[in-house]
């Protein structure tokens, strides 16, 4: 029953997060709101723009949480799945987090569990003893050996996250080099499972969704439409690594022919 606030995300040219606007907004946002937000939701490795943020900015998120007097909700389902040296922090890096803080983390990314809907989350005190309270009104709990493969992948050899985050790095290069032989030069990001990559200027302002139809029927490329994650983000398309280097290479050449036309 509650409402949501959304606020649009600026970043640089390299997708990292622009602090300064982000809180300048953020700010304005919290004070000509009414009612005034209990709560902020964050997600940084950023689905599905990849953005990403550094210590700071969870420093400034905290010092705001305590002077504006909301709760930080903060969701890190990509946080191993990063490239390039990049590490991805946590806000309990901060000191006083767990007094305005949560961090979800989910095992569907990093141990390959996706569909498994099995995750944790850690913090606050009162707000941990809310989601309980919650879930108890949604289901009667997880199947048991779901929860007991959890505790298997958590405590044994974590070598698999590394191969996993190796997998994706790959499929990565794989797809820039790719679509930019097709015609289709994208940001390199340095995080996530994702690209979240500008429409090629030679296909026109059609617009994602008009975009994403053309290449599932013309290239059988099957792509998110920006327009569905917001409305900044229409003139994007956010494609997944979730597909081997073959058929990553044979989508490139798929759409290379689809561009053609526009040549």
């Amino acid at each position: 029953g509650g409402s949501v606030a959304k606020m649009p995300l600026k970043y640089n040219d390299k997708f990292e997060l622009d602090e300064n606007k982000f809180f300048e907004d953020l700010l304005h946002t919290i004070r000509s709101s009414s009612p005034k937000p209990k709560y902020v939701v964050v997600n940084f490795p950023h689905n599905p723009t990849t953005v990403t943020v550094q210590k700071s900015f969870y420093e400034r998120l905290v010092a705001m949480s305590k002077q504006e007097r909301f709760y930080v909700i903060s969701d890190i389902a990509y946080a191993d799945l990063t490239f390039d040296g990049y590490k991805t922090p946590s806000i309990f890096e901060v000191e006083g987090a767990k007094d305005v803080a949560v961090e979800c983390y989910t095992l569907s990314k990093s141990y390959n569990m996706a569909g498994w809907r099995v995750g944790f989350l850690c913090g606050n005190k009162r707000l941990c003893a809310a989601l309980k309270k919650i879930k108890s009104w949604v289901d009667y709990g997880m199947f048991t050996p779901i929860q007991v493969s959890a505790t298997v992948a958590l405590d044994g050899d974590q070598s698999c996250v590394e191969d996993i985050r190796q997998i994706y790095e790959k499929r990565r290069d794989v797809m820039l080099e790719a679509f930019a032989s097709a015609g289709w030069e994208m940001h390199k990001p340095s995080s996530s499972m994702f690209i979240w990559a500008k429409i090629p200027p030679q296909v026109g302002n059609i617009g994602s969704l008009e975009f994403s139809k053309q290449l599932l029927t013309k290239a059988s490329v099957a792509v998110s439409p920006g327009i569905g994650f917001g409305e900044g983000g229409n003139d994007y398309v956010r494609l997944a690594l979730i597909e081997n280097e073959n058929r990553i290479r044979q989508a490139a050449r798929n759409v290379k022919k689809y561009l053609k036309e526009f040549a």
